[in-house]
């Protein structure tokens, strides 16, 4: 009987991933689909996970409205540099091909709840959200544009701080995007910056942190240095919850912690009370 000699192919089971969303926090497993219907929100601990670029982007412009700008500027590879894994210009090329971003901020305008703004999406995925001179040039050129056509500026924020591929110049961009925002004040426009999980290291010490209102996620990561460099260096053993939103809100740093999904709306409340 040939039918009982055949062999059985092996079943192609795919892969977990491929199936669940697991809670980076709590590690429970939902489906792919709950995951996303839920804004990438756990249903059981609120755990806010990351969102892609231009998920932020649907999530938070009025549909139809946001208009990319300055995308052609992009990295500058000024030192050559390169390492033990590679030079930085082929990963970041990589970088590009693969997520079809130029750099780690995307900027544009849009409306948001009708209300006309500059809207800047660091995205994480691009080198770790790392801000490069090409991220700071972006940053700069859209406050310029920002008091031209009169917008206020919303930056959401995502980094692992500065990117040391360029050396100084990435450092720079500290005080460039600081200058600019400043410049966006004197015209009498408002800056909102929410601070997204993580944001560290050079951009929370630059313009993360300047904003006429700073916003965050509930337990999103937020500090300068890590904690084990902390510990290390004072020799004391740090809060739970230091670095948190939680943490940051209570010792003033924050203003408000913001669900995601009434981030939008007040986000556009604010813009009311300033008459935008």
């Amino acid at each position: 009987m040939a039918w009982f000699e055949a062999k059985a192919e092996k079943p192609k089971i795919p892969p977990a991933k491929a199936l669940w969303a697991i809670c980076p926090k709590c590690k429970s497993h939902f489906e792919k689909s709950v995951w996303k219907s839920n804004n990438s929100i756990c249903p059981k601990c609120n755990y806010h996970g990351r969102l892609a670029v231009r998920e932020r982007i649907a999530q938070t412009a009025d549909e139809g409205t946001f208009a990319e700008v300055y995308r052609e500027v992009s990295y500058s590879d000024h030192l050559r540099f390169h390492d033990a894994t590679g030079d930085y210009r082929t990963k970041v090329e990589a970088t590009i091909a693969k997520l079809g971003e130029t750099e780690s901020i995307v900027m544009g305008t849009c409306e948001i709840e009708g209300h006309p703004v500059m809207l800047g999406v660091m995205d994480f995925s691009f080198m770790g959200g790392s801000l490069g001179t090409g991220t700071g040039e972006r940053i700069a050129r859209a406050c310029e544009q920002a008091v031209a056509e009169r917008r206020p500026l919303v930056i959401f924020s995502a980094s692992g701080g500065a990117r040391m591929h360029e050396g100084i110049l990435s450092l720079m961009q500290m005080a460039k995007t600081s200058a600019a925002i400043g410049r966006l004040k004197e015209a009498g426009l408002p800056y909102i910056s929410v601070c997204t999980d993580p944001t560290t290291g050079g951009v929370s010490a630059s313009f993360a942190m300047l904003g006429d209102i700073n916003l965050t996620e509930p337990r999103a990561l937020i500090g300068f240095a890590g904690r084990r460099v902390i510990e290390n260096t004072i020799h004391q053993k740090l809060p739970d919850d230091f670095q948190t939103s939680e943490y940051l809100e209570k010792h003033g740093f924050i203003d408000r912690i913001v669900e995601r999904r009434d981030m939008r709306g007040f986000i556009a409340k604010m813009l009311g009370f300033w008459g935008f």
